[in-house]
């Protein structure tokens, strides 16, 4: 199935893949997907988690394989089915489902958040819902459910210790993350860097609302001195908040920090297209840091 991203710039919208297991419909975003391939035989890993199926390369490329239905506890996979090629943070890893309906395409605003009786902060995995011809999709939470097999895979704030001694500093910046743990994450790991000054926002629109609302006040520039802003959120995307400071004579010279599990080559080039001062794969919260500083100090 071609997997390849039609959409402009900062229109706010996405792609979905729907796939099929246990009978249920999910979700991922197509900016995630390489390909989609028919399962095929794939050598197991001694001692690996339970959810890994075991690794294979075609093309030269290793991928691990992952079995999505163990991960959500619905049991074990069979050797039938298909293999959702992915490429985030820096990994190709392949999960095994059923079945693959079609892609759909979606406005941010239509994505339905979980609330904390179905998706708690430490084990929920779902990141949004999608009503499609009265069918409800519920889009997974890929970085987590690999971070939950080898949290390695997710954000090192270890790193920050790297980075040694640091001074305080009250330089307002603005977060735009809809994860409840990566936005604690990145906040706890800023605040150990000596940014004490910040504004956590759960999306580009509570993001872009206080931007609007310090521009009315005059207060700009003691609220927003930077933006660090994940891509995949609900309502408005972090495309769209970048396309929208950078068009505004106001904000545009406000550095934009897209901070995201998507940046690759590809997304890369719209970040740019957009105005994007800097991109960086998740994982990398020291480099992070050291771009804020490049930016800020």
């Amino acid at each position: 199935m071609d997997t390849k991203i039609l959409l402009e710039n900062g229109t706010n919208e996405l792609e979905v893949l729907e796939f099929v297991l246990d009978g249920n419909a999910y979700g991922i975003n197509v900016a995630k997907v390489r390909e989609i391939i028919p399962y095929q035989e794939v050598t197991p890993v001694p001692n690996a988690h339970p959810s890994i199926e075991g690794i294979f390369m075609p093309r030269e490329t290793m991928i691990t394989a992952i079995d999505l239905k163990n991960c959500l506890q619905r049991g074990v996979s069979n050797d039938k089915g298909l293999f959702i090629i992915t490429n985030f943070n820096k990994l190709n890893i392949a999960f095994h489902v059923d079945n693959v309906v079609g892609i759909h395409r979606v406005s941010w605003k239509d994505i339905i958040k979980p609330d904390s009786t179905v998706n708690n902060t430490d084990d929920g995995v779902a990141t949004g819902i999608i009503k499609f011809d009265e069918k409800l999709i519920i889009i997974l939470d890929f970085e987590k459910i690999v971070s939950d097999i080898n949290p390695e895979t997710g954000l090192k704030v270890t790193e920050i210790d790297e980075l040694g001694e640091r001074k305080r500093n009250d330089v307002p910046i603005l977060i735009a993350e809809d994860s409840a743990l990566l936005n604690k994450l990145i906040v706890e790991s800023l605040r150990k860097a000596g940014y004490y000054n910040l504004i956590h926002t759960k999306n580009g629109q509570e993001a872009y609302d206080i931007i609007m609302d310090c521009k009315k006040n005059g207060t700009l520039k003691d609220h927003v001195q930077c933006i660090i802003t994940d891509i995949e959120m609900p309502l408005m995307d972090g495309h769209r908040l970048t396309k929208l400071v950078k068009e505004d004579d106001e904000t545009k010279d406000i550095p934009v920090i897209i901070f995201s599990s998507l940046v690759n080559e590809e997304m890369r080039k719209k970040g740019e297209a957009l105005g994007a001062d800097a991109q960086l794969s998740k994982p990398e919260i020291g480099n992070l840091v050291k771009v804020v500083d490049k930016f800020v100090l």
